[in-house]
């Protein structure tokens, strides 16, 4: 079984466990198609154009977006 030869310090360990705290976070930039400039997670779809940039192909529809109605009683 493997066993440490050195107690980890404080600092080590404190800097190691600092990046968890930074998960929550999210990066936002805006849709390349000119028509829609949504924010968008990077590497995602946008929401509500449903394009996707790709280096070889550019601006690709990648979802086939369907207008919502609301049904009402």
């Amino acid at each position: 079984m493997a066993v440490p030869k050195r107690k980890t310090s404080k600092q080590k360990k404190r800097s190691r466990r600092t990046h968890k705290d930074r998960i929550g976070e999210v990066n936002l930039t805006t849709c390349a198609n000119p028509e829609c400039g949504a924010p968008v997670i990077p590497h995602h779809a946008c929401p509500e154009c449903g394009t996707l940039t790709r280096r070889k192909h550019g601006i690709v529809q990648v979802i086939e977006m369907v207008e919502r109605t609301e049904e009402g009683s």
